[in-house]
């Protein structure tokens, strides 16, 4: 049998030809440099070397994407060349070790001398690779379970102000946001373990109302407290929110790194919800990154629960095209041999206005729909936002326009009103 093998497509832009450049792409990446070396001989070179599964050329473009001062040294030109190179890498070379598989099909290829352009498009593992990597504790059934929301998708929010509010005003505000009826609470990216309201102080205060209510009412609210920080500190403040009744915490991923993260999936049995803040300098030049088919590989490996995918019609930059990709990218396992899909998380400029948008592309209830300003900002309250948010989730799966289901929907006729027409 065949040696297992990682596969990754890569679009590149090159005044070379992409034959070339691919072999190039192989040999820095495995066993080999930019010439063959002492003791590289054609055993080691069958047994290690990355291998050039395919090349397909593409209409080229007029200019140079990325600037090459190698190529301008050398008085290069186009035309400007473009392909999709697939290319397999032996697991042997690699082993369950994340960050060198990340550093193999990425790394040193963005600088390579030969490209204008290059871009990780896609990455495929083998079921027993997989195998060997954490899976999501928590994923889609498990967060279902914890909130209590058995269909229908889960609506949540985030802390507003992002950060200001002391330990004491954040639990009040949580206690605000339970009462309207949210499923799901996270803090902002930038609002971790601030002066004015540090962890120690806001997840016991945080905890305590949610605990209070949930008492009254059964339910209880999944709140992801952001415990970015170095890798000791997020252990310690994991067990903090443990101790305290949670059951979710939230990691900057780009900035906290793939080993980070599997330390503290290691370490808890909390819902990891993964925020990719940053993932723009990643992805958001054409001809330069990765995609999110790869990235939310390498990240799913490390065990998260959810991933954000940006919302649809929303306030940043990425079309809805890849919005779209990028949740069902969540939902497909990364192989055949076990589930373990995550839930994405749609945030950015979310209200109900824009539910009707996202089940038209999605077609399932397995995500958060979370809204800050569309529910803090709802003029007649929180309360009345989250509900408009459901009305409207529950007239797009009926079939039903909004404006019709307004007619019998006080709280989605305000927030159609004041928000701006769907």
């Amino acid at each position: 049998m065949a040696a297992e093998r990682i596969r990754a497509r890569y679009l590149i832009e090159t005044p070379v030809d992409p034959a070339a450049v691919a072999e190039v792409m192989a040999g820095e990446q495995s066993c080999g440099t930019f010439t063959r070396v002492e003791g590289e001989t054609d055993a080691l070179r069958e047994r290690a070397r990355a291998t050039v599964e395919a090349i397909t050329e593409l209409a080229p473009a007029e200019a140079p994407s990325l600037p090459n001062a190698l190529l301008e040294r050398k008085g290069t030109r186009g035309p400007w060349r473009r392909a999709h190179v697939d290319i397999s890498f032996p697991v042997a070379n690699i082993g369950a070790n994340l960050p060198t598989l990340a550093a193999t099909v990425s790394g040193n290829l963005y600088d390579l001398g030969e490209v204008t352009g290059l871009r990780l498009e896609s990455l495929h593992v083998p079921a027993a690779y997989r195998a060997q990597f954490e899976m999501p504790r928590i994923g889609i059934a498990g967060t279902r379970r914890a909130t209590g929301v058995a269909s229908g998708a889960l609506v949540g929010t985030i802390i507003k102000p992002n950060v200001g509010l002391s330990a004491t005003e954040t639990a009040a505000l949580v206690g605000r946001l339970c009462a309207a009826g949210v499923d799901f609470i996270k803090d902002d990216e930038v609002c971790a373990d601030p002066a004015h309201a540090p962890l120690a102080e806001r997840v016991p205060a945080v905890m305590a109302v949610v605990r209070a209510h949930q008492e009254r009412t059964g339910k209880h609210v999944m709140v992801a407290f952001n415990i970015t920080d170095e890798t000791d500190a997020m252990k310690r403040h994991a067990d903090l929110v443990e101790r305290e009744g949670g059951s979710c915490v939230m990691t900057s991923l780009n900035w906290c790194g793939h080993s980070g993260i599997q330390t503290l999936r290691r370490h808890t049995g909390l819902a990891l919800h993964g925020h990719r803040n940053g993932y723009g300098a990643l992805s958001r030049h054409p001809l330069l990154g990765i995609s999110f088919q790869a990235y939310q590989t390498l990240w799913r490996l490390a065990g998260v629960d959810h991933m954000h995918v940006h919302g649809l019609q929303g306030k940043f930059s990425q079309p809805d095209s890849e919005v779209i990709e990028s949740a069902r990218d969540c939902f497909t396992p990364l192989t055949d041999a076990a589930d373990d899909r995550v839930m994405p998380a749609f945030s950015s400029g979310q209200w109900a206005g824009t539910v009707p948008a996202t089940w038209a592309a999605i077609g399932s209830d397995d995500l958060l729909f979370m809204a800050g300003g569309g529910i803090l900002a709802h003029p007649d309250g929180a309360e009345a936002g989250v509900t408009s948010i459901r009305q409207a989730w529950s007239a797009a799966r009926a079939g039903t326009a909004l404006q019709d289901a307004a007619k019998h929907a006080p709280e989605l006729a305000r927030a159609l009103a004041f928000f701006g027409k769907p």
